[in-house]
């Protein structure tokens, strides 16, 4: 993440350390640009391959293995639009286990209770009636008729475990998008261009940096 952070442009911001003056300014990165992917990659699905997180991988970890940089870990998280690391990436096992026993209390609760309901998929005649996994009610009833004119009933509830229910929410994450490499190079041109200011504000000092208004509020 280094990397990325080098290229943020710096913006002088009023200081507001003590017995500083009306003139002083601390130089700090502007972390309100942010790189983004243009569209034209970012909505091309050939531009990306499918990639499962193993383990306590962490992007660093993804970076590395594919691209040989584990710098470009900013990459790996611009690609899957992720904000939050710590909500957004899969926890390692450890952390994983600590949540769950924190949000559950007991093992009892956890492995044994019931979070949800789910349909079973029913199929007649090869056309799907009710696809898997839509979350139901504990009682709910599947009418419908047949192809030989026979009406039918099912009660395909299937009891997902908090467990369970935890468990598949940790590994849809695992699931993310990688660029292919050879889209690398111009992604980092792109940020280049993006993180530049721009001449014309009375801001400007130099396409690397900025410097705010200064402005204080006095009681």
């Amino acid at each position: 993440m280094s990397n990325y952070f080098r290229r943020l442009p710096d913006l002088e911001y009023v200081s507001r350390l003590k017995d500083s003056k009306i003139s002083d300014y601390l130089v700090v990165k502007n972390l309100f640009k942010k790189g983004i992917l243009r569209d034209d990659i970012y909505q091309n699905i050939a531009t990306f391959d499918k990639y499962k997180i193993i383990g306590d991988e962490r992007p660093d970890n993804v970076a590395k293995k594919i691209y040989d940089n584990s710098e470009l870990d900013w990459l790996v998280l611009v690609s899957n639009n992720i904000i939050n690391i710590n909500s957004e990436w899969p926890m390692k096992q450890v952390d994983f286990d600590e949540h769950l026993l924190s949000k559950y209390n007991t093992y009892e609760n956890l492995y044994a209770g019931i979070h949800h309901y789910e349909s079973k998929e029913v199929v007649d005649n090869g056309v799907v009636l009710l696809p898997e996994g839509l979350w139901v009610d504990e009682k709910y009833e599947f009418q419908f008729t047949n192809s030989l004119g026979q009406i039918e009933r099912r009660r395909p509830g299937l009891a997902i475990t908090n467990y369970n229910y935890e468990l598949n929410l940790e590994d849809s994450k695992r699931n993310i998008n990688v660029l292919k490499p050879k889209y690398v190079n111009l992604v980092i041109d792109d940020l280049k261009d993006i993180m530049e200011y721009r001449k014309g504000s009375t801001q400007y000092v130099s396409e690397t940096l900025k410097r705010a208004d200064n402005i204080r509020l006095y009681s």
